[in-house]
């Protein structure tokens, strides 16, 4: 959906960030940085944009109004004008900082950065990219001297793995701006402080999301919402819901409901599951989108319909269940299935 293809680094300041368990306090910079040579400006370009590969996107929120959101007014600034920069930068990097409860939350560098030219549904924006580095990493240094070599080695930071970072992207402001987010390191719950108590951000209900959130629901239904289901029945419900999000191009619920699901039973147990999941999951789902072509592709990892017989067989079931039937045999004392096919490839 974003596209960096001529997008280029403007201003950048880095203040570093200390443990506030420890409190080691902020280490503020007074200017932006003077890059030496497009050389590193192309390196840090790549390390702050190619993390961003994900079509989730997500808005700022706030319970009673979106401007007391500390980063969304601050970013703000900052679009309204760029020479805020280096103050506006310093205030994000304290509401930051005073977010860092856990013991576990490292300290590191912080970026504020400018982003030019970034290329969102055919129309350009500029973005400000809010970065976090905080894992170091050991490089050797292999250097030539006097025809011999001599090796040597510095800490730095790998560019190919970035640690934290947002991307804003100066659009749809009253909906609390567009933004990308990444985090890679410290899934656990202590680290969500980036997202959920720095940022503070939720969901954009666009197709993606209904489509992702659609999928997931399925599958979760198949897999653990419909009690006494035999394994090729769920093998079928998976094939048939993965068929349905590939071969059509919108979502319509009571649709799906008939061509999918079919037994009554069945469906009304799906709608009873789908009001449960959306209460769990505090979301809600649209009963009709246009479905997301990215978001079905990355979940046909998750729909492999794969019916596991103990450590002798895998057997894979790409159609519909009345190709295979299940018994059980009393001379043999064990459990079989019957495969019917027309062509042995």
């Amino acid at each position: 959906m974003v596209n960096f293809t001529n997008t280029s680094l403007g201003d950048l300041i880095v203040h570093k960030l200390g443990n506030k368990v420890e409190d080691e306090g902020i280490k503020y910079s007074n200017n932006v940085l003077n890059l030496q040579g497009d050389i590193i400006e192309k390196l840090l370009l790549k390390f702050f944009i190619s993390p961003f590969k994900s079509e989730n996107l997500y808005h700022f929120f706030h319970e009673t109004d979106i401007k007391l959101n500390e980063v969304f007014y601050y970013v703000s600034e900052i679009f309204e004008n760029n020479e805020n920069l280096i103050e506006q930068s310093r205030n994000i990097a304290k509401h930051l900082y005073e977010q860092s409860n856990h013991p576990k939350i490292r300290s590191g560098e912080f970026y504020t950065v400018i982003l030019k030219d970034c290329v969102i549904e055919d129309e350009i924006f500029d973005a400000v990219g809010l970065f976090k580095t905080e894992k170091k990493e050991i490089f050797l240094q292999v250097k030539e001297q006097d025809e011999n070599y001599h090796i040597n080695y510095q800490d730095g930071i790998n560019i190919n793995k970035l640690d934290k970072g947002c991307l804003i992207f100066n659009t749809e402001k009253q909906n609390g701006y567009l933004v990308s987010l990444v985090d890679n390191i410290n899934k656990s719950k202590e680290a969500q402080y980036w997202k959920d108590d720095f940022m503070k951000i939720k969901p954009r209900e666009d197709d993606y999301y209904h489509t992702q959130n659609y999928l997931d629901l399925c599958k979760t239904f198949v897999d653990k919402g419909v009690e006494n289901i035999e394994k090729e029945e769920q093998a079928s419900l998976r094939n048939e819901t993965m068929k349905y999000f590939s071969e059509k191009d919108t979502f319509d619920l009571e649709e799906f409901e008939q061509e999918v699901i079919e037994q009554p039973e069945m469906v009304e147990a799906f709608k009873e599951y789908k009001e449960n999941y959306e209460e769990e999951k505090d979301v809600q789902i649209a009963d009709s989108f246009d479905i997301a072509d990215d978001a079905v592709k990355k979940a046909k990892r998750k729909f492999k319909s794969v019916i596991k017989l103990d450590k002798n067989f895998h057997i894979y079931i790409h159609g519909k269940k009345e190709f295979i039937n299940k018994g059980f045999d009393e001379e043999k004392n064990k459990n079989f299935y019957q495969l019917y096919f027309d062509e042995e490839k």
